[in-house]
């Protein structure tokens, strides 16, 4: 379970560190960063994934999500009685991200390039800094591994720290490139995990959906990000995974509804029975809740239970007598999966925080920067850079 996240200089997050729970909601108005920390902690996957880099151009590049505010604020700046203004810069232009879970700790430090007149991709931020570590705390003694400018080190028989790699490229990260089984087996152990992680933020549900037509099936342990593979995950689950769990949650979600899968030529379709019709519906018919609700099913019942699913504003589309139904869902899944809910739901945020091992952070917004209305104060330690 990962038991904090932290991100700094990205968009309104100036500096956050978040301690999680078996199951985390976060609410806030809008406008207040919910959604930049569900980018955030999506751009932090990014990096096992071998992305961090063109995610971040797909965003408009590192200056375009950097804090747009001052590096501090000063007492006077808080009260009111002097304008935001900005100051002396102090440290060098990052942006960071990383977390902690029960095993191993890893963060990263993006920065800006060095003007390089040979190259088209001047652009293109820089990998500056990267640890993994044993704890929930980056320390020296606690370091397994560390990058600083184009060197990686591992931690060597005895303590000490060999160098794996000596030029490696500030486009690619040592998650990526240096995870070697015998010799930096934690880090490697760590990518895996990160690559199982799981986000839904754009389940399509509009007419052109793939999810809304017949698709070629193969067997499907985890629902794809916009849901397009939505016979073939639900059949997956009928055959290796719970399926009595998963009709049960069609029934309370859709009472005297059933949900069958029609094959023809290979491709898979969602065929959806309900009360009073006289024959099944066809996902092209159904509604834009109906379907986003049996998308979300599916992805939270997966056979093989990530170590983290992560859902951006699940409740989007959804009639009101779905939220409580959601609520038991998510629920249930968060027994089997560590869980972070972004919500603009009072009722289901309600509904999920009296839950066991569960949390509930409230975004607030001070002076454009995202803050967390809590009184809980969590250590983070961030890598040094190279010189």
């Amino acid at each position: 379970m990962i038991l904090t996240f932290a991100v700094s200089g990205y968009r309104s997050l100036r500096d956050l560190t978040i301690p999680l729970d078996q199951l985390t909601v976060v609410t806030g108005s809008n406008g207040s960063g919910k959604s930049n920390l569900y980018k955030a902690i999506k751009l932090l996957a990014d990096v096992a994934q071998g992305r961090v880099i063109g995610a971040l151009a797909a965003e408009g590049g590192l200056q375009s999500t950097l804090w747009a505010g001052p590096e501090s604020f000063s007492r006077g700046m808080k009260s009111g009685d002097v304008p935001v203004q900005g100051t002396v810069r102090r440290n060098r232009i990052s942006l960071k991200l990383g977390f902690a879970d029960e095993d191993y700790g890893y963060a990263i430090d993006l920065g800006l390039p060095k003007p390089d007149s040979r190259s088209l991709f001047g652009s293109d931020p820089e990998i500056k800094a990267e640890a993994i570590w044993a704890g929930n705390l980056l320390k020296r003694s606690s370091t397994l591994a560390y990058r600083a400018g184009p060197g990686v080190h591992v931690r060597a028989e005895r303590g000490k720290f060999s160098p794996i790699f000596t030029n490696l490229p500030t486009f690619d990260s040592m998650m990526t490139h240096a995870s070697d089984p015998r010799r930096a087996p934690e880090l490697l152990a760590l990518r895996e995990r990160m690559r199982a992680w799981r986000f839904y933020d754009r389940l399509r549900t509009d007419q052109d959906a793939l999810s809304r037509s017949p698709q070629i099936g193969t067997r499907t342990f985890a629902l794809a990000s916009d849901g397009a593979d939505l016979g073939a995950a639900f059949q997956t689950i009928r055959e290796i995974g719970d399926a009595e769990g998963l009709a049960d949650a069609i029934e309370d979600a859709f009472p005297g509804s059933s949900v069958d899968i029609d094959v023809t030529n290979g491709r898979f379709e969602i065929l959806m029975k309900q009360q009073g019709l006289l024959r099944p519906l066809h996902t092209a018919e159904l509604s834009d809740g109906t379907l986003r609700y049996l998308l979300l099913i599916v992805a939270l019942f997966t056979p093989r239970a990530p170590p983290l699913i992560v859902l951006n504003e699940p409740e989007t589309s959804l009639h009101r007598s779905l939220i409580e139904p959601l609520g038991r869902l998510i629920a249930s899944a968060s027994k089997r999966s560590q869980i972070i809910v972004v919500t603009h739901s009072s009722v289901l945020a309600d509904a999920l925080a009296i839950q066991q091992d569960s949390v509930r952070y409230e975004l607030l917004k001070e002076l454009g920067e995202t803050v967390i209305d809590t009184s809980d104060y969590t250590d983070w330690t961030w890598p040094n850079r190279k010189g």
